[in-house]
């Protein structure tokens, strides 16, 4: 006959139970933040508060993500609130994360699902697609920007858990901030590249990515044929951005036309007032988010200087060639 377990035998062995599920899932959690983060020493960028806060950190992967719908939303001309929304939609829905995966066959940035006419699926796989169609719902909403971000994020995406937009706001609109160049070099981003990794693409497939991006008026064009902005200088690794305000885009909807107008200054024509400043923070700004996809070592604007080889400093006081270039233009500098 077997003997029982005592009563003090058996709440010892639940307690070491229960011990070892709360490691286990301690565990499960720092591996969730290590791979949201990057973890620990991984490259990531931050975005500081104007209070002196604790900063927004994402990774380079998001941060490129969150500046491709900025840049989409800006390629329209649309208010700062536009992006705001779309950015916290996609933190809610993907991480900012480009997913193929989701709820039945939702994936990409915003969990757009084919079966519901949102594309296909390798069209909402591409960042660039996915904003452009996340806007195209959006202006379609009456005074959306007048909306709660829960309510104008729930009419375009019909989402069972349309309460759970709320929580990214603050996140969204710090980060919106600093992609639309209104908070001017507030992203730092830090990179660990290697000193001999190669980007054959040079400053072609950065004038490619602009282009697609912000649309084919980011570059200035001197014969209505081919953009000239960032000559073949240096080998083709340097590339000049004039820093003009944004013409408003042909998809604003009933109210942000007139918004984006007075944020982006209203003109293609180059300036050099706030608007253009504004721009070129923009620029600056989107080039280091996506400095490791393109291979960028080198962004300096308005006096300032980022390195990817000296990244941990973030934003510095500009010296050698980027000093002598003009301040009125974004200068990037690729890899050979």
């Amino acid at each position: 006959m077997s003997s029982q377990p005592t009563a003090p035998a058996r709440r010892k062995r639940l307690v070491r139970i229960g011990a070892a599920f709360a490691v286990l899932a301690g565990l499960g959690v720092y591996l969730l933040v290590q791979y949201v983060t990057g973890g620990p020493g991984a490259p990531r960028c931050s975005v500081r508060t104007s209070d002196g806060g604790v900063p927004y950190e994402i990774s380079p992967e998001q941060a490129a993500n969150a500046a491709t719908i900025s840049a989409v939303g800006s390629s329209r001309g649309l208010p700062e609130r536009a992006v705001t929304i779309a950015l916290a939609t996609a933190m809610q829905e993907s991480g900012l994360r480009n997913i193929g995966f989701g709820d039945r066959d939702s994936v990409g940035l915003f969990q757009q699902r084919p079966s519901q006419d949102w594309g296909t699926v390798q069209q909402i796989m591409d960042p660039v697609y996915s904003a452009g169609e996340f806007y195209t719902h959006l202006v379609k909403v009456p005074g959306y920007s007048r909306l709660p971000l829960t309510v104008a994020a729930q009419k375009v995406q019909r989402s069972g858990y349309p309460q759970a937009y709320a929580k990214h706001e603050p996140n969204a609109a710090l980060l919106t901030g600093a992609l639309t160049g209104r908070d001017g070099a507030a992203m730092t981003c830090s990179v660990n590249r290697p000193a001999d990794e190669k980007h054959p693409g040079g400053t072609k497939q950065v004038r490619e990515k602009l282009v697609r991006e912000f649309g084919p008026d980011v570059l200035p064009h001197t014969d209505g044929a081919a953009p000239d902005g960032g000559k073949d200088q240096d080998g083709g690794r340097v590339l000049t951005v004039p820093a003009r305000p944004s013409a408003p885009g042909g998809e604003a909807g009933d109210e942000g036309a007139a918004a984006g107008a007075g944020q982006a200054g209203g003109t293609a024509a180059r300036g050099t007032g706030a608007a253009a400043e504004r721009r070129g923070w923009e620029l600056a700004t989107w080039a280091m988010a996506h400095s490791g996809a393109l291979g960028i070592e080198q962004i300096s604007y308005a006096g300032k200087m980022w390195s990817a080889a000296d990244s941990g400093k973030g934003w510095q006081r500009a010296t050698g060639a980027a000093a002598r270039a003009s301040a009125a233009d974004v200068r990037i500098v690729t890899a050979p």
